[in-house]
């Protein structure tokens, strides 16, 4: 068998298919790259059991094969070529040779005997969705998964369509992040998806706004269409916690803050904690203004920022890289905080509309 391609796309394939290749694995073919050779289409796969990726490279060649290799040394292998193209040889004993300009690799392959097949798309239930509003929606929500596995269900999110309107919520115990949006689907639909499949996903999606995603639903599993990648996944199984429940439908107190402002001063006040060091921070809200303190084993500090306030003053604490994460991932230069308590969630919307709701649990603090 021999082909030849452009090295530069074999290696993106290569680099981006291989994310879904394990190490280990209780079946030995999974730990490597699946090439599958038709004519001059060279298909690429990789999984895990859990998540698999596939796509497609143009080659120049008038035969066929199937075989595994080793992804990892393949890519650096390509990558240190010299020239544009790589000439690709494997014999019947499957022995490959990689040749480009004066360089030649040889190495070895086996064979794809015992590779599994990933699931079929073929009798899916199917939707489309705006690639560059999909890597938003995880994006903005995807830092919220549990990393526990107290819940497994909570180690995904929860994609929730019902009457055109796409929920994609995150939940880790401590917080709850929600992204919502319109899409043409009036069908309701309710899955989890694991958030490292998620998270190769938002990778792969474009930032173009003409490229769409086409999503693919079984029972138990996912596939996502992204420009000529095929993205395999296992859903969840399992009850998602009710989240609508949680999120507080009053407040007594309203500020209204410059996101960045908020921002800058809780990245001073993390200067001063650590494992070692934890220390909430203290929200005080009062009279147009809102101070924070912190007070740990290495050192103090107290910050103040303007804040345009309705309601009674309140005084909440917080660990501060919960309160941090959301902020980082809002594009908006306002933003709304919601109470009803010192010891109740605080609640984080956009000024206008209902694009994002993120969800922060307050720690109880102590006197000082």
């Amino acid at each position: 068998m021999k082909l030849c391609c452009n090295k530069l796309k074999l290696y993106e394939a290569v680099v981006n298919v291989s994310k879904a290749i394990s190490d280990r694995s209780s079946l030995p073919s999974l730990e490597g790259m699946r090439f599958k050779l038709r004519d001059s289409s060279l298909e690429l796969t990789g999984y895990d059991l859990e998540i698999g990726i596939r796509t497609n490279v143009a080659v120049k060649s008038a035969d066929s094969a199937d075989f595994i290799i080793n992804a990892k040394l393949f890519s650096e292998m390509i990558k240190k070529m010299p020239a544009e193209d790589i000439l690709m040889e494997v014999n019947d004993s499957f022995q490959v040779t990689l040749s480009s300009g004066p360089v030649v690799y040889n190495m070895s392959a086996q064979a794809a005997d015992e590779y599994p097949e990933l699931p079929d798309k073929k009798n899916c239930d199917n939707f489309s969705v705006p690639q560059t509003m999909l890597k938003s929606m995880i994006n903005q929500t995807i830092f919220a998964v549990s990393v526990s596995d107290m819940n497994p269900v909570l180690k995904g999110e929860l994609f929730e369509i019902d009457q055109n309107v796409f929920n994609l919520v995150a939940i880790d115990g401590y917080r709850l992040a929600v992204r919502t949006e319109t899409v043409k689907s009036p069908e309701r639909r309710k899955f989890i998806v694991p958030s490292k499949t998620l998270a190769e996903v938002a990778r792969l999606l474009s930032d173009n706004d003409e490229d769409s995603c086409e999503i693919f639903i079984s029972s138990k599993h996912i596939i996502f269409e992204i420009s000529g990648y095929l993205v395999y996944s296992r859903l969840i199984e399992g009850e998602f916690h009710p989240y609508k429940s949680a999120i507080p439908k009053n407040c007594t107190t309203e500020v209204i803050v410059d996101r960045k402002d908020l921002i800058s001063t809780l990245e001073r006040a993390m200067l001063l904690i650590s494992d070692r060091a934890p220390s909430p921070v203290r929200c005080y809200f009062e009279n147009g203004s809102l101070k924070i303190k912190c007070t740990t084993s290495l050192g103090k500090i107290q910050d103040e920022i303007k804040a345009d306030m309705a309601g009674p003053v309140i005084e909440i604490g917080f660990k501060c890289k919960y309160l941090l994460d959301p902020l980082l991932k809002i594009e908006e230069d306002k933003i709304k905080l919601m109470m009803g308590g010192s010891l109740l969630p605080m609640k984080i919307v956009p000024l206008n509309g209902e694009a994002y709701t993120y969800l922060v649990l307050p720690v109880r603090l102590s006197k000082e």
